[in-house]
This record gives C-alpha cells, structure tokens and sequence, in this order.
C-alpha cells in the first residue's frame, strides 16, 4: 500500500478522499493548501500527492513547479478544471497525471495503482548501462540525458519516452506499446504520446516536419534512430 498526501481546500471532497483512500488501506495525509503541501513533502517520504488546483493560497499549477523543485513524488492533479490547455501545460510542467473532477473511486484507484506501478518499476531497476545513440547520450542509472555533450532538461515522463526509445534504435515501436510501457497504461489518449513526442524534438533541435532523431510513421508507431 501507499503512503498519500491529499492536498485538498475542499472539506467534503478532501473527507470523501481520505475515507476511501484508508479503506483502500492507504496511509494518508492531508492539507488544505499549497504551502502547507510544501512543508509536508519537504519533511516526509510520500509515494504519491493527489493535488487540486484551486488552492487558497496559490495556485496548484504554481505549487506543482514548486513541488518538481525538491521531489520526484508522482502527482496526480484532481481538479474541475477542463481546460485542454491546462492539461498540455500540467503535463509540461511535471504531473504524472490528470484527472477532472467529478471521478470515481474506481478511476482514482486505477490511475493511482499505474502511477505507482510505473514509480516502484522505476526504483527497482538495476543499473544499466549509458545508452549512446548518434551523439545522445542517456545514463538511465544517473536519469540523465545528453545531445553532443550538453545535458537536456526533461521531465521524468520526456525521460521516460526517450530512454525507452534509445533502448530499441532503429525499431518502430507501436503507440500501444509506448502507452503500456511508459505510461503504464493499456489505454489512452494518443494526444498525450504527440505533446511529449513535440516537447522532446523541441529539447533535442528538431520539428516533426525535420525530424533528426524521432520519426514518426503515421498509423504505425515511432522510432528514434540517429541522423543520417
């Protein structure tokens, strides 16, 4: 079971919340704004935060750049916030995932065991070695990557991808593997695969139009293979 850090301004959903994340045999811990939600996970070891957006004293986006900051910890973002945009730049800014409120236990559940399936997978591996493809460099030991001696700045999911696509050079690797292996889910949206597919080829010089590094074949799947 995991240990969670509720940060919720809203009573009943914050009470809604913990009761069913302790009958779900979860340790939980709660807040009700983002500052105190800084303190928390400063001082203590969580496996995952759960964070609303509309926080009395600062804004969830802002807490969750804060957040990103000092700790790794998976957040999943529960919001009544639809807004495509928000989402994109959520993602963009480190949220492991996104869910809008209003949400089944069941799907908090779901999303939750993922996210931390993909995190436990993550602290388990052995140490492997650098994967060097044309001149990326990429240490999934040190979760470091680096294009012609520079290190890049990624989040842990633009890693992810492209560690995971490093691995298998030249291969076409199908949208419903990348789904099931990086995001540890059997279902999704390809949207999300486009935005952090966009966001790497900005970070490694290149546009899906003049691809280097990350090719697309439509209707089959991605490969990254070095320049020709």
């Amino acid at each position: 079971m995991a240990s969670v850090l509720v940060v919720e301004d809203d009573q009943f959903v914050r009470s809604a919340l913990i009761r069913h994340l302790t009958e779900a045999a979860h340790t939980v811990r709660s807040v009700g704004t983002a500052l105190e939600a800084l303190r928390e996970v400063a001082h203590v070891g969580f496996d995952v935060v759960i964070l609303d957006l509309g926080l009395p004293d600062l804004d969830g986006g802002e807490a969750l750049k804060m957040l990103r900051g000092i700790t790794d910890v998976p957040v999943i973002i529960a919001t009544a916030r639809d807004d495509e945009a928000d989402i994109v730049r959520l993602l963009n800014d480190g949220a492991d995932d996104y869910l809008t409120k209003p949400f089944s236990v069941e799907h908090l559940s779901a999303r939750m065991a993922a996210v931390l399936r993909r995190s436990r997978a993550a602290g388990a591996e052995e140490p492997s070695r650098v994967i060097r493809v044309g001149g990326l460099s990429i240490d999934p030991l040190r979760r470091q990557a680096e294009l012609d001696g520079a290190v890049l700045d990624l989040t842990r999911r633009e890693f992810d991808l492209l560690a995971f696509l490093a691995g298998r050079p030249g291969v076409v690797v199908p949208r419903r593997e990348l789904l099931a292996e990086v995001w540890q889910q059997s279902y999704g949206d390809d949207q999300t695969i486009d935005v952090h597919l966009s966001w790497l080829r900005r970070k490694l010089g290149e546009t899906a139009a003049r691809p280097r590094y990350l090719h697309t074949l439509r209707g089959v799947g991605v490969k990254l293979e070095p320049p020709r």
